[in-house]
């Protein structure tokens, strides 16, 4: 069947959202090959999450097949099915599982050649799916690539990946991963090391983009060499106390500043933020700053170890602070040195540093070492034949440093880091000489001609210009760690790089790291990492990645599948922070990619992103951002397949929750815009990247981001009035609500969850008018969305039998507590419900005099529903809770009873979920957790009741399921 409407995809039905989401949280403790660790990006979507979104967008709904899958039965279980593809591919491990992958690839496959008439390639064939879907499939257009993760997992499923991006240093990243792995897959490597060893016999099995990686490692490593060949000497060794030398791992510096205490004879005094060096052992190591009248300044730093109490150890982590922000202490007078004296002495280029210790290589630990003289007169001598050009930008939200006198970008590194850094991106250009020189034709090498690489060449001089490339990316990538925005971290003994967050706040004491250290720090070790990522580059499909602002987009050429995860209104300044790398990315790969790094730094001026102290105010900000982000979805909506619908993503902070729900600027901005260009919201999936832990996974926190789903509006789409609105809401919404719950959403990811099918009826009309005819804003919308919900979450508790209403009612006043038997009696009689048969259901527990809710470790084990001649709906959600996390139980013994329960079952679906609503509300955390896991495991516990014997169970049957 060929369907001439658009077909129902099984993202605007149903997703497996709770697996999908604990694949992404537990993706971000994922370090060694994951893209990320090529080169930082802020805000990267998860890869199972964007790996899961795509394919729920290509994958047609069995709803969309009456034919294929004629009753809703049918399509459940097809559903269901589908959505254990998805739970099999969103883990870290099946990112490279071709098996997964290629059955994951074959029902996109399938889809397209169905609503094509045509048949599917043979399943298992992984080159037959491939070859039709870059021949039939449309490919994937990101419009702010960033990152590359859409990309990239567009490829990894097979399918022809577009990108592009207005922040050059987001193309490069993107390039390296999507763009440049499909180009030289399956080829050797061609350094002389790897060719002398063919030449022996010593054959490899170079598979994908394994000698790629390859090359680039022989190539970083000789820079490495080279590096330390000519300024190794600027990072001598230190003499231990026993006499010997150690290799430095990094000097300690703290921030000086001239006392304002008259008494101190404007000494420079240090700005400490602790004095703790490291806490990992039971034996600690700490600063102390000791009066010295024959020191520099009449003061020293030594290294102390040994035993400290708490309090000491609390003391130690103040260092000279005395309260938030730039105030502290003199450490000789105790005089207050205030935050403005700080800034006015910053400003006038007075602040200076001083070394506060210097930590060693030992033994499989670290040596803390006292200053010495002439390891810090070093860094005096040290002078940059060239430093990096431009000026931070003047937004103290974001950049902290310019207000303290650090307003240049080469004011965030130490001399020697300079020099180090500059080293490095000057043996770029010389490694990619050594790359072309090196280079002998071998028969049949596709990489003879001499196209270079930002041309689209795939051979001799585009090979060079990709070793150049990711050389260049390690260069830049190490900056941020050899760099003096860092920190040293007590509790690893290590050095942590600059970007904690997504800004530069000031530091006042920070780690250099040696560059020669063979540890954090080092070129090696970040190029160690990086290989990690190229050899494992899925490179199944061709890619590109441009250099365009969104709003220049072009709309000619081939249709496209449009999924892309645009800036979050104000959330960060992309091209302000990526300015940090681009001036080292710029020094070494101008010459390869000349187009991207023709500027100074990276363009601003088009950048969708609301900030006020570029626009001249918030108003105009946010006028700029909804009219840019309005031009884009225009755009796209021609650009993009009336078949799939548009995904967008949306990323959301704590702050942005309001009484009356989702209402921030910027969520009503973005929802504005993408109305206003002809767009429908279909569909809002909220995805989630923390995991909280212990109590705080049962609160309603927000999720990461929601995933919105888009379909073209008709031109012809009518205007409806307010009333008529809050009509629609009331009779769809039910019906939405329970597919979305069906899809497992649990109770804390509701209240996002809701505003896709409310925001469906809105935005599919060409406007809704309020009283005085005027339109509608999405912000009212949002709030009658959310009310409406409420709502009807109340009027569930009519829909139960009269012991479960009492119970909820019960419940939402006094949870599990005993009161007095004639509040149950009083109770009872308002929903007229005999208290007898409360006792006698199990509901309640009679405790003479007193009453309450039956607890769930004092329910019967040996109940079943079938068994159950007075079933009610509360039992059913306390037991399969009980069960459900019962040493002796489990999901399938949940699962049985659920096979039980009949029609009850989609109403103790409904009911964990109002009990979770109550518990939230009344600050039970326990209880919430208990309902919000409950409701997330349903669907599964409906698939295992699905194939579960529900006949009387035998004895054996019996003590599994009890």
């Amino acid at each position: 069947m060929t369907a001439a409407v658009p077909r129902k995809k099984l993202i605007e039905v149903s997703i497996p959202l709770e697996a999908i989401n604990v694949a992404s949280a537990r993706e971000k403790s994922i370090r060694h090959g994951h893209p990320s660790t090529l080169h930082l990006w802020w805000a990267r979507r998860p890869l199972a999450a964007c790996r899961a979104v795509l394919f729920a967008q290509l994958v047609d709904d069995p709803s969309s097949w009456p034919d294929r899958f004629p009753t809703e039965e049918a399509q459940d279980i097809e559903r269901r099915r589908l959505h254990r593809v998805i739970e099999d591919m969103v883990p870290w491990e099946a990112s490279n599982n071709e098996t997964i992958l290629n059955a994951a690839r074959w029902e996109i496959a399938r889809s397209v050649a169905w609503g094509l008439g045509e048949e599917p390639p043979t399943k298992g064939d992984g080159k037959a799916i491939l070859d039709y879907l870059q021949t039939k499939a449309p490919p994937v257009y990101d419009p702010f690539s960033g990152g590359g993760s859409i990309p990239l997992e567009a490829q990894r499923l097979g399918l022809r990946a577009y990108g592009s991006d207005l922040n050059p240093v987001a193309v490069v990243i993107g390039k390296a991963l999507v763009e440049i792995p499909p180009k030289f897959v399956g080829l050797p490597p061609m350094n002389p090391e790897a060719r002398a060893e063919s030449k022996h016999g010593e054959l490899r099995g170079w598979k994908g983009t394994q000698g790629l990686a390859e090359d680039v490692r022989y190539y970083g490593e000789w820079m490495r060499d080279e590096a330390e060949k000519r300024i190794g000497h600027l990072f001598p060794k230190v003499k231990l106390a026993d006499g010997k030398d150690a290799k430095v791992i990094a000097w300690l510096w703290a921030r000086t500043i001239r006392s304002p205490d008259p008494a101190s004879k404007s000494a420079m005094v240090p700005l400490v933020s602790s004095f703790l060096l490291s806490s990992k052992r039971s034996n600690k190591v700490w600063i102390e700053p000791v009066v010295d009248p024959s020191a520099s300044d009449g003061w020293r730093f030594q290294v102390r170890t040994g035993l400290l109490s708490k309090s000491d150890e609390e003391e130690l982590r103040k260092g000279t602070k005395t309260g938030r922000g730039s105030n502290f202490s003199c450490v000789l007078s105790g005089a207050t040195i205030n935050s403005d004296y700080v800034k006015a002495e910053g400003t006038a280029k007075r602040l200076s540093v001083r070394l506060m210790a210097i930590v060693a290589e030992g033994n499989r630990s670290r040596i803390y070492v006292s200053p010495t003289s002439d390891q810090e007169a070093l860094l005096t001598t040290v002078k940059p034949e060239w430093e990096p050009e431009g000026n931070l930008p003047n937004d103290p939200r974001n950049f902290w440093t310019v207000q303290y006198g650090l307003g240049t970008f080469a004011s965030l590194f130490t001399s020697r880091q300079l020099v180090g850094l500059t080293t490095l991106a000057d043996l770029v250009a010389e490694a990619r000489c050594r790359a072309l020189s090196d280079w002998q034709p071998i028969e049949t090498d596709r990489r003879k001609e001499n196209t270079p690489l930002h041309q689209g060449g795939t051979g001799r001089t585009a090979y060079a210009d990709a070793i150049a490339t990711y050389l260049g990316l390690a260069v830049s990538k190490l900056s941020s760690a050899q760099s003096t925005m860092g920190l040293w971290s007590s509790s690893m003994d290590q050095a942590v790089n600059a970007f904690g967050r997504q800004s530069l706040p000031m530091t006042w004491d920070f780690p250099e790291s040696n560059l020669f250290n063979g540890m954090a720090g080092d070129f090696h070790t970040t190029l160690s990492n990086m290989l990690k990522v190229i050899s494992a580059q899925p490179a199944s499909a061709p890619g590109h990645i441009d250099n365009i602002a969104a709003q220049a987009i072009s709309t000619d050429g081939e249709v496209r599948i449009i999924c892309s995860d645009p800036p979050y209104y104000d959330n960060i300044v992309y091209s302000d922070l990526s300015d940090f790398f681009y001036i080292w990315q710029r020094s070494s790969l101008k010459d390869i990619f000349p187009d991207l790094y023709r500027r100074i730094t990276v363009p601003k001026d088009h950048e969708l992103v609301a900030n006020p102290y570029r626009h001249g105010g918030a108003e105009e900000a946010e006028s700029f951002f909804l009219s840019g982000m309005q031009e884009v979805v225009s755009s796209l909506r021609r650009l993009s397949t009336n078949q799939e619908p548009m995904v967008l993503y949306y990323a959301f902070k704590q702050a942005e929750v309001a009484s009356d729900g989702l209402t921030s600027a910027g969520w009503a901005a973005f929802l504005q815009a993408i109305i206003n260009a002809g767009w429908l919201v279909d569909g809002t999936w909220p995805i989630r990247t923390e995991r909280s832990t212990g109590l705080k996974a049962a609160l309603n926190a927000l999720a990461s981001s929601i995933v919105l789903v888009c379909r073209k509006r008709d031109n012809s789409a009518s205007v409806i009035t307010r009333a008529d609105f809050v009509r629609l809401l009331r009779r769809e919404m039910p019906e939405a609500i329970d597919d979305i719950r069906k899809a497992g959403v649990g109770p804390v990811d509701m209240q996002q969850s809701v505003i896709g099918p409310g925001m469906g009826i809105f935005s599919r009309h060409a406007k809704v008018l309020e009283d005085d005819d005027s339109a509608m804003s999405v912000k009212t919308a949002l709030s009658l969305i959310n009310r409406v919900w409420e709502e009807l979450e109340n009027e569930l508790d009519a829909a139960f039998d009269s012991e479960t209403q009492v119970a909820l009612a019960w419940f939402a006043t006094y949870g599990f507590d005993k009161r007095k038997s004639g509040e149950l009696i009083t109770l009872a009689n308002a929903k007229n419900v005999p208290s007898s048969s409360l006792f006698s259901s199990g509901v309640f527990i009679d405790l003479r005099g007193d009453t309450a809710l039956t607890p769930r470790d004092e329910l019967p084990k040996g109940w079943t529903p079938a068994k159950d001649k007075t079933l009610t709906v509360w039992e059913c959600v306390q037991h399969t809770a009980r069960v459900l996390n019962a040493q002796d139980g489990g999901g399938a013994a949940a699962g049985r009873l659920v096979a039980e329960m009949g029609p009850k079952a989609a109403e103790a679906r409904a009911l964990a979920y109002r009990l979770f609503e109550i518990a939230t509300q009344k600050g039970w955390a326990t209880e919430a957790l208990i309902y919000n896991e409950l409701a997330q495991e349903w669907p599964k516990l409906e698939d295992l009741a699905s194939t579960a014997d529900v006949r009387a169970p035998t004895a054996t049957a019996q003590a599994e399921l009890f």
